[in-house]
């Protein structure tokens, strides 16, 4: 196993109280026991892991000598060292992203900057639960059971759509729990083990999650994709690009939209972030402007709260057909009362959005300022929308200085998570969704992480750019 993937799989490990020594084998062996680590598995040598996590190496060789005791890891001169017991079929493997890893395993002492959403509801969520209440007590004739979503709610995104241009009917248009759950739908609904993907080098991580959870291969290509070849799908974020915050213009919109129909390549446009621009920042129409073919994601989590779960797809109606008896199997619906609330929060979107443009941009701004003060050698792009910076370190790697972060008190994202092509390294992904408090600590913090890190010589094995 690669030093990169093992530091992966270990997570948020040294974030809790103790010897690192002690906090690493703590975390390995719950791998080991969970069947995560299956009898048999090489780990990395001392020095590689070391590099990759940013301690040293007799932390590792302690970790390791006491899994060795306790008759876990087998240690052999010459062999290296290796999950004890014979080998055998691993379970399937589960995500190991830092992103969904912040949300798995919360810890109060921790910044958690790595995942990026609203931490609490605006006041007009309640107000549209408690609006609902009548309606709920009058339903009669009603399992509960849409596959492809409320009547209501499907006829409201498609009214919000023919308001930004797009004429839609709400048979197209299928709810979900979420932009990731609609991700992993389409990803289910077109791709088979060993498809390759055509995706933005480096992308927002969870779709890399969803597309491997499918067995596919992503294959990296530049920001906006550029001409795409026949594949079964390609993923772009056209309005506010996740990590970087780009805009793709008018004419590179037309021209992609053309350049997928004309090898064939369903295409999906990702828009999760697209009403998160800055105010004074214009934004060109949706891809699905320029064609009727585009797959459309689109989500609430990020301008109200990700606790509603709810966002949806509009598609050509063979698409949400085929996608609307897939969700069936996975879950028969969804939650009803949240997506009759959320009818009552889209007439009232544009004035949320207003309202938060101007928080976010007071954010944005807040932690360059902060981090160029303490941090002056950082490259830290300013960006006219979304929610992250896309930071360029000037020397050493993201994933090991992300372990660094951590133990410092603030949870980021490394570059190599959001990046196929294995090119982004020595970049990482900060989220400035934060209170002003917690984002002052931030800087203060990861000054002091980046004071205390020794970067590796060279890049972490096992990050080097991927054959595709």
């Amino acid at each position: 196993m690669e030093p990169i993937e093992l530091a992966d799989r270990l997570g948020r490990w040294s974030a809790g109280r103790g010897p690192l020594y002690a906090l690493l084998s703590a975390r390995l062996r719950t791998l080991i026991d969970d069947g995560e680590l299956p009898p048999g598995t090489p780990l990395p040598p001392d020095r590689a892991l070391a590099k990759a996590l940013a301690v040293g190496r007799n932390t590792v060789v302690a970790a390791y000598d006491l899994l060795s005791v306790e008759g876990r890891l087998v240690r052999r001169q010459g062999s290296g060292t290796r999950v004890a017991g014979t080998g055998s079929e691993p379970l399937r493997d589960t995500t190991h992203s830092p992103a969904f890893l912040q949300l798995l395993e919360p810890d109060a002492d921790i910044i958690a900057l790595a995942c990026a959403a609203p931490g609490t509801p605006p006041p007009e969520v309640a107000e549209a639960y408690q609006r609902i209440v009548p309606d709920l007590a009058a339903l009669t004739g009603d399992i509960g059971y849409h596959p492809a979503g409320h009547p209501l709610l499907r006829k409201a995104i498609a009214d919000r759509y023919a308001r930004r241009g797009v004429p839609t009917d709400p048979a197209r248009i299928l709810v979900t729990g979420g932009g990731q759950q609609a991700l992993s739908l389409i990803a289910h609904a077109y791709l088979r083990p060993g498809d390759r993907i055509l995706v933005e080098t480096p992308t927002y991580p969870g779709s890399l999650e969803a597309f491997r959870d499918a067995a596919a291969i992503p294959v990296p290509a530049p920001i906006g994709l550029g001409k795409i070849p026949p594949a079964p799908l390609a993923y772009v974020i056209a309005t506010h690009h996740n990590p970087t915050g780009a805009i793709l213009s008018a004419s590179h919109r037309r021209a992609l939209v053309h350049s997928a129909a004309a090898s064939g390549t369903p295409l999906i446009d990702d828009e999760v972030l697209a009403e998160l621009s800055f105010p004074g920042i214009e934004t060109p129409p949706p891809l699905a402007a320029y064609s009727d073919e585009v797959i459309s994601v689109g989500s609430l989590s990020k301008i109200i709260w990700g606790g509603m779960r709810v966002g949806w797809l509009r598609a050509p109606l063979p698409v949400i057909d085929r996608i609307a008896r897939l969700r069936a199997v996975h879950d028969l619906g969804g939650n009803i009362p949240a997506q009759l609330a959320a009818v009552h929060l889209l007439p009232q979107l544009d004035l949320l959005r207003d309202r938060i443009a101007h928080q976010r941009k007071a954010a944005h701004d807040l932690l360059r300022t902060e981090l160029h003060r303490h941090l002056p050698d950082w490259h830290i792009p300013e960006a006219p929308g979304g929610q992250t910076l896309w930071i360029r370190l000037p020397h050493g790697d993201g994933t090991s200085f992300a372990q660094r972060a951590l133990r410092h008190g603030v949870a980021i994202l490394p570059g190599a998570g959001l990046d196929p092509s294995g090119n982004s390294h020595d970049h990482i992904r900060l989220s400035f969704v934060a209170s002003e408090q917690d984002l002052r600590k931030t800087a203060v913090r990861l000054a002091e992480a980046w004071r205390a890190y020794d970067p590796p010589a060279q890049p972490i094995p096992g990050s080097q750019p991927l054959a595709v």
